[in-house]
């Protein structure tokens, strides 16, 4: 019986990470309610218990210090009580603390009162952070980015984040990627950052409504473009995130979460994973892969949680890999799989319109070896082959079906006319081609060979074809 390949889990602790943004405390009041005010119609409760915990910006470094990571956070305060209680409760989490506190704001502070699991009432202390004269930000993040590797940004929209240009500025000036949690209708004061990661509701302020996956990628990507990201990873609630970049196709990550309970802090549990992951060097997808199992992790738990690395490490490890994978995670995959001792078969096509033949010639290749990747054309590869009118189903679509067979591990897309590009870095033990193909015909079947594995060609169903369907379904 062939073994479950593990994932790799990167050493989380070699991330050093600087938070800048939006800090506060989140203050609960709990206690029993057992009568009605004689002063007006509203409960009475006993308080018993008291709690504070670092909200926003400081709860994005909670949940890095969680994983492991070395953390810094800047932020701006009232020079008062709660910004006291704020610093003590980072700072007993080993997090570098450093604010800017003012004699003319109260320290932000959410004071919620609760009676039998419920939130009566949420008292706000706030007022706005956008400074009055000289912004302190961009120096207290240049002066604490020398011992970070990449520059978070939290935006809640208190103020703290007024000028974004400044901090992306420093940030890339010292050669470091900046991630952003964004907040508000105008994305433009994010422009030439690394990474934002809206959740779909953001994202639809900025570019409209989206009514499907291929409108929502179009307009994204388009924003992405505009903006000079290097990516966009749109977080989708219950079915997960979307990844978009400039050189490979949009990666659906579906949601890992077995039970919701509670959203809050998702997000911030998600950029922190995903800060924490890209610090270690972690490949893009693979870290998106990451936080998308945080996140599901996250909202498993009530209230503001954060997610500890072992606890990743193992939701992560046990999950097998998400079966739709762009290049880098493929490579990652197969190290995985040939680390366990499993061979590798993997095979390539359009796949526009499954059909029998094709799910039994996935289920012969299968019986090759212990695990199989089918790599796809895109839909741009696909018409220059077979011309205008096709794919009748967009990539997506296709490597849904495929990625749903039982026979098939993995699904990758590849933009070039033939696979050979992919095949060459994936190095399969068992290349597959299914037709009357001569091996040395096959694409990518050099590299193969060199590299000690086989190519085989193996026989279709007669008769089946997926021009032959579209014929018929013409002909009615």
């Amino acid at each position: 019986m062939s073994r479950t390949p593990l994932p790799s889990f990167p050493d989380l602790s070699r991330a050093r990470i600087l938070v800048a943004g939006d800090v506060m405390l989140d203050r609960y009041w709990t206690g029993a309610t057992r009568r009605i005010s004689p002063e007006a119609p509203v409960p009475v409760v006993h308080v018993e218990q008291v709690e504070d915990r670092p909200g926003g910006a400081a709860n994005v470094a909670l949940n890095l210090a969680a994983l492991g990571a070395s953390t810094a956070v800047v932020g701006v305060t009232g020079a008062d009580e709660a910004a006291d209680l704020l610093a003590a409760r980072l700072q007993a989490r080993g997090i570098q603390v450093y604010l800017h506190r003012r004699d003319d704001i109260p320290t932000i502070t959410k004071l919620r009162v609760l009676s039998h699991h419920q939130q009566l009432i949420r008292l706000d202390f706030e007022q706005s952070l956008i400074p009055a004269d000289v912004d302190p930000l961009p120096k207290l993040v240049e002066d604490a980015l020398a011992d970070a590797d990449l520059l978070l940004l939290s935006d809640y929209a208190k103020g703290t984040l007024a000028d974004p240009q400044a901090l992306i500025a420093v940030a890339k000036a010292l050669g470091k990627p900046v991630l952003v949690d964004p907040k508000g209708r105008d994305f433009t004061r994010y422009r030439g950052a690394t990474l934002l990661t809206p959740n779909r509701g953001e994202l639809e302020e900025i570019v409209g409504a989206c009514v499907d996956d291929a409108m929502l990628i179009e307009k994204g990507q388009r924003l992405r473009a505009e903006l000079r990201l290097d990516a966009l990873l749109v977080t989708l609630g219950e079915r997960g995130m979307l990844l978009l970049r400039s050189d490979a196709e949009a990666l659906h990550l579906p949601t890992q979460a077995r039970e919701v309970f509670d959203v809050t802090g998702a997000g911030d549990t998600v950029i922190a994973t995903l800060a924490a992951a890209l610090s270690a060097d972690v490949a893009l997808a693979e870290a998106c892969a990451l936080a998308n199992c945080a996140a599901g992790l996250a909202v498993a738990k009530l209230g503001t949680a954060t997610v500890t690395a072992a606890e990743l490490q193992r939701a992560y490890q046990g999950h097998a890999w998400q079966p739709v994978l762009d290049s880098a995670a493929l490579t990652a995959a197969v190290a995985a799989a040939r680390a366990a001792g499993e061979r590798v078969v993997m095979t390539n096509g359009c796949f526009d319109i499954l059909h029998e033949g094709h799910v039994a010639y996935l289920q012969q290749a299968k019986g090759l070896g212990d695990r199989l990747v089918v790599a796809v054309n895109d839909d741009a590869s696909v018409q220059r082959l077979k011309g205008e009118g096709r794919p009748v189903n967009g990539v997506e679509q296709r490597m849904a079906v495929l990625a749903g067979l039982a026979s098939v591990d993995w699904v990758c897309p590849f933009g070039e006319d033939t696979p050979a590009s992919l095949i060459c870095q994936v190095k399969p033990d068992i290349l597959v081609k299914g037709g009357d193909y001569r091996p040395d015909q096959i694409a990518g079947a050099d590299c193969v060979r060199a590299t000690g594995g086989e190519v085989r060609v193996l026989d279709f169903l007669p008769g089946r074809s997926t021009s032959r369907i579209i014929g018929a379904i013409r002909d009615h």
